[in-house]
């Protein structure tokens, strides 16, 4: 019976080692379009005041997020202010 949960417990620790490998490729192989080969942000076409809030604050425009923000009262802005 101990050889048995033994060798479960291997198999158990091999499936998950080669799950995180795959997905360890799987996220290392995806490119986004707002990320350049440097991993900065592409800002070109984002207005000078667009670019301000990105830097200051970390706010990224919704338009370059890909999706409309879910609530009326802003896009992800700390505080509401």
């Amino acid at each position: 019976m101990e050889i048995k949960k033994s060798t479960l417990m291997w198999v158990v620790i091999g499936v998950l080692f080669l799950a995180v490998l795959f997905l360890t490729y799987k996220v290392s192989s995806l490119t986004g379009n707002a990320v350049t080969d440097s991993g900065k942000l592409d800002t070109t076409g984002w207005t000078e005041n667009e670019k301000m809030n990105y830097e200051m604050h970390g706010t990224i425009p919704a338009r370059a997020q890909g999706s409309t923000p879910s609530t009326s009262a802003g896009s992800g802005m700390v505080g509401g202010c």
